[in-house]
């Protein structure tokens, strides 16, 4: 069982940045694929950025070049690195996790999520 929490969200103007934050328990967390993706109300969840447990990466076409996955393997952590922030990036960010070395870029393919973090950025 993995248990992830969000934390870094909040209000950001446009051109800004933001880093989220996800922490996760369990001692094999290295073995996981993470991915971020992140919902606006009244449509469906979108894929952002994915990374293996060997930092191998992948990004939506919406925010390659702006966002920047990394995680900390000894820390249990994973991250989101927002810049170049757009209003259309506003949006309740979640983070997931899959027992794989493959990555996923589909919500389906994922165990474990958090509970999300608002992210609102004003024009």
């Amino acid at each position: 069982q993995v248990q992830l929490v969000e934390s870094g969200g909040g209000l950001v103007q446009a051109g800004g940045s933001l880093r989220l934050s996800c922490a996760a328990s369990g001692r094999t967390f290295s073995s996981y694929a993470v991915g971020w993706f992140r919902q606006v109300p009244g449509k469906e969840r979108e894929f952002v950025a994915t990374a293996t447990g060997s930092y191998l990466t992948y990004y939506g076409d919406s925010v390659k070049g702006r966002f920047t996955i990394s995680r900390d393997n000894a820390k249990n952590t994973v991250y989101l690195q927002m810049n170049s922030l757009k209003p259309e990036d506003t949006a309740v960010y979640y983070c997931a996790a899959r027992p794989s070395v493959v990555f996923s870029i589909t919500e389906g393919d994922y165990d474990y999520w958090g509970q999300g973090t608002q992210v609102t950025v004003s024009s």
